[in-house]
């Protein structure tokens, strides 16, 4: 069931197009991303969804709801983490959690979040003295304190270290399991890959396309490629008639085979029927960073050079 609709959306400030034409529909239970450079109207479309701006064209349903006609229902049944979102430096975290609990007529209990996301050790403390994890760990609580059926998370890992990225991505992980349908707006593509089930790749106010994180690199034309060393040699038709294999190239005693489909597994198989062992096998997939690439070159036109969202 679609819980979220957008619709041909579009919205500018004056002579800046910032979003151009985006449209898109989220499940109810999947995370779902928004993915795409800085400036390409990330931020301005989840504002939109969110009754913070108002739409110059295009439709908005999120549960049934208009953003704009109905944001009184609409807040209750979504919680939103801004991108540029902060709390005054001496506002303790116990505090400001129980500020946004007051903002709800049915708030959930702010000391069961405290909890599920590690935040019992930071309730005394101040905000400007939180580390960038704990932050982005209280952004969560204060999105999820109304007890949302939606998420929407802005660039929620943006300035956060590797190992703090990937605690934020299992939280993540942990509120879709908790029920709650999330829709996360980021510019990291291994972020995307990692926690997305489907994202809208959007570039200059538009969309690009819509697929599962796979599906966009395949529609991309995207390659693997296997390196590695045979125990013996062998004759290279062997795997040019493939149907999966495109090229066979040999680099002194090393062989790269290059192609799509189940590669790895069938060149694998072969070779082991011929009584050859790929020895050091390394596997290179093409990303989904290769694929936005390849989808916003092919995307080119005089309307996508339209000045770039905010």
């Amino acid at each position: 069931m679609s819980i979220i609709e957008v619709s041909q959306l579009e919205k500018r400030y004056g002579e800046n197009v910032a979003v151009a034409d985006v449209s898109f529909e989220v499940s109810e239970g999947e995370i779902f991303g928004i993915l795409g450079p800085n400036g390409a109207g990330k931020t301005t479309t989840v504002e939109c969804i969110a009754g913070l701006r108002e739409p110059d064209g295009g439709r908005i349903s999120v549960l049934g709801l208009d953003p704009g006609r109905e944001q009184g229902e609409l807040r209750e049944l979504l919680g939103m983490q801004l991108q540029e979102s902060a709390l005054p430096d001496k506002l303790r975290v116990r505090e400001a959690l129980e500020l946004y609990a007051s903002f709800y007529r049915d708030p959930a209990d702010w000391r069961e979040l405290v909890n599920t996301l590690g935040l019992e050790s930071t309730l005394g403390q101040r905000y400007g003295k939180l580390s960038g994890g704990q932050k982005q760990r209280l952004s969560i609580a204060l999105a999820l304190i109304g007890g949302p059926r939606v998420a929407v998370l802005d660039e929620l890992t943006t300035g956060l270290d590797p190992g703090a990225r990937r605690d934020t991505w299992a939280l993540i992980e942990r509120v879709r399991d908790s029920g709650v349908t999330v829709l996360l707006v980021t510019h990291f593509m291994e972020e995307a890959e990692r926690l997305c089930d489907r994202v809208a790749l959007i570039d200059a106010g538009r969309t690009i396309a819509v697929d599962t994180p796979a599906g966009l690199s395949a529609r991309a034309g995207s390659r693997t490629e296997l390196r590695f060393r045979p125990s013996t040699p062998f004759d290279h038709k062997l795997l040019l008639v493939l149907p999966e294999v495109e090229s066979v190239r040999a680099h002194g005693d090393q062989l790269t085979v290059s192609g799509g489909g189940e590669l790895p597994s069938t060149v694998i198989a072969t070779l082991a029927r011929a009584g050859v062992i790929a020895e050091g096998l390394r596997i290179q997939q093409s990303s989904l960073e290769d694929a936005f690439v390849a989808l916003t070159d092919h995307a080119a036109s005089p309307e996508r050079l339209a000045p770039a969202g905010l």
